[in-house]
């Protein structure tokens, strides 16, 4: 039950970071928020976004098994919270100078593909007994994509209820909710076997 809870929680987590809204609405935040007006500006941005986030995810590939689980998910949880502080901050300047946004977009998804992206789901595959590993694994893969959909179809909404920039902050919060349950609550699962692994949860907590 442990295990499942966490698994959970990260799957949510990793949604509700808000880094799809990047991905997802990055060429309209640039052509309605920053006023490049030119679909070739926006899709441009968005296509810079893409590039950052397959080469990032290339650098996780490399760097998860010699820096561990714990610390790239910490270390990109924290990233992506300053990133989206400041690009919330961004939009309080009228207007937006485009740089500074489209800088603090690309950081925070290098963030999210260096860490959270591909670390979760490393996490989710580790942490269950083999014999409840499949049961597992699609309780918390269905709770994962909920929250895609329920943070995809609520963005413009709270965006226009508390503006962008408190979007984002938003998000920035749950960045940091997400730092303190890796750092609280998550066990390393780098080079443990999964009897070592199910040992960890039957041990007392104190």
């Amino acid at each position: 039950r442990k295990a499942l809870g966490i698994a959970v929680a990260l799957a949510v987590l990793q949604q509700v970071t808000g880094v799809n809204t990047v991905l997802f609405y990055g060429s309209m935040i640039f052509r309605e928020q920053v006023g490049q007006n030119t679909e070739s500006a926006a899709l441009g941005a968005n296509v810079v976004i893409g590039l950052i986030n397959f080469l990032a995810t290339i650098v996780a590939i490399w760097v998860i098994d010699r820096l561990g689980r714990r610390p790239l998910l910490m270390f990109s949880a924290a990233s992506m919270a300053v990133c989206q502080v400041a690009l919330g901050a961004a939009f309080l300047i009228q207007p937006p100078p485009p740089v500074l946004v489209l800088a603090a977009m690309l950081l925070c998804v290098a963030s999210f593909a260096v860490g959270l992206g591909p670390g979760v789901w490393v996490v989710m595959s580790e942490i269950f007994p083999t014999r409840v590993r499949g049961r597992a694994m699609s309780v918390a893969t269905i709770s994962l994509w909920v929250a895609c959909v329920v943070l995809t179809m609520t963005f413009l909404s709270l965006a226009s209820a508390i503006t962008i920039t408190g979007a984002f902050w938003v998000y920035s919060a749950m960045c940091i909710v997400t730092f303190l349950l890796v750092w609280r609550a998550m066990p390393e699962t780098k080079g443990k076997t999964l009897e070592q692994i199910e040992r960890f949860w039957r041990e007392p907590r104190r």
